[in-house]
């Protein structure tokens, strides 16, 4: 016996949500805690270092299982062709009509819904591990600054950067609206949203101060050539994990400030929120309010 498991993120044409490769795995754990051989087959654009399709021979398998989303269209009825030695399987998939020669191709169709009664999805008790949740705020082009802006060569390294991380990146932006409801339409909103992250990166003044405001450890990256607004709140907020725009184009200039922000170390420098300027610029606004002069 030896099972290949797919689904429709082994499609070259197929979409891999996570809801079906969590699906997949939890079949490939199910076959390995039972001692049963599998491989499973993967979308050369989802995966290219995975096993393929084209390269899975039928030949080698005696059960091919197809796991999650529906049994429907053409994808799903050539494999029967080419998996036409094997024994069939569908499990956890919606049918939409029996009669499709895409269901009637299983010798077995477990289903979730659309035979009989719905049963559990098999995502759902499939297992994960925690990665950190990492707000992304990017400024914009930044016009005021000129010829020393260096916005789109720090954002391309920085997003390049981004992709390759084991992170859950979640794209924040501090405008505010209340006509768009992907934005927050309030500060209070916003910092809510800062306050459950593991982490911030961002090339933003304010998505430095809203992250150290929150205690969250910032990565921050300076856009502009010779240093910018967030290079100088940086300073006066006393936060090291600063990048300029000379430096990034430097190997592993991210790395190393990543790996500190999510560091013990970094976690207790951004959570002490002692900021005492900030009382003593209030301080001298209220003084000049009074009196008229400086002090």
């Amino acid at each position: 016996m030896r099972v290949l498991v797919t689904g429709w993120p082994s499609f070259v044409h197929g979409e891999a949500t996570a809801g079906d490769v969590l699906s997949m795995r939890r079949v490939c754990d199910a076959l390995a805690a039972a001692e049963v051989p599998h491989d499973s087959a993967w979308s050369p654009v989802f995966r290219s270092e995975a096993l393929h399709l084209d390269n899975a021979d039928a030949g080698r398998y005696s059960h091919l299982v197809f796991v999650c989303g529906p049994a429907h269209g053409e994808q799903v009825r050539t494999l029967h062709h080419r998996y036409a030695n094997c024994r069939r399987i569908a499990v956890g998939v919606s049918v939409i009509d029996p009669d499709d020669a895409a269901v009637t191709g299983f010798h077995r169709v477990l289903a979730r819904d659309g035979l009989s009664t719905a049963r559990p999805d098999m995502s759902v008790a499939a297992h994960t591990v925690h990665v950190p949740v990492v707000g992304v705020i990017l400024a914009p082009g930044q016009a005021e600054y000129g010829t020393a802006r260096r916005h789109q060569s720090v954002h391309q390294a920085l997003t390049s950067w981004l992709g390759e991380l084991d992170c859950a990146r979640l794209p924040l932006d501090t405008r505010l609206a209340s006509d768009d409801w992907r934005l927050c339409r309030t500060p209070d909103q916003l910092a809510s949203v800062f306050a459950r992250l593991d982490a911030v990166v961002t090339t933003r003044l304010h998505g430095l101060v809203l992250g150290l405001r929150a205690g969250v450890p910032v990565l921050a990256v300076d856009p502009i050539a010779g240093g910018g607004k967030v290079s100088a709140q940086a300073q006066a907020l006393d936060w090291p994990a600063l990048i300029s725009a000379e430096q990034v184009v430097a190997p592993g200039g991210f790395e190393q400030w990543w790996h500190w922000c999510l560091s013990p170390t970094g976690r207790a420098r951004a959570q002490r929120r002692d900021f005492p300027d900030v009382d003593a610029l209030t301080e001298e606004l209220l003084h000049d309010l009074r009196t008229g002069q400086s002090i």
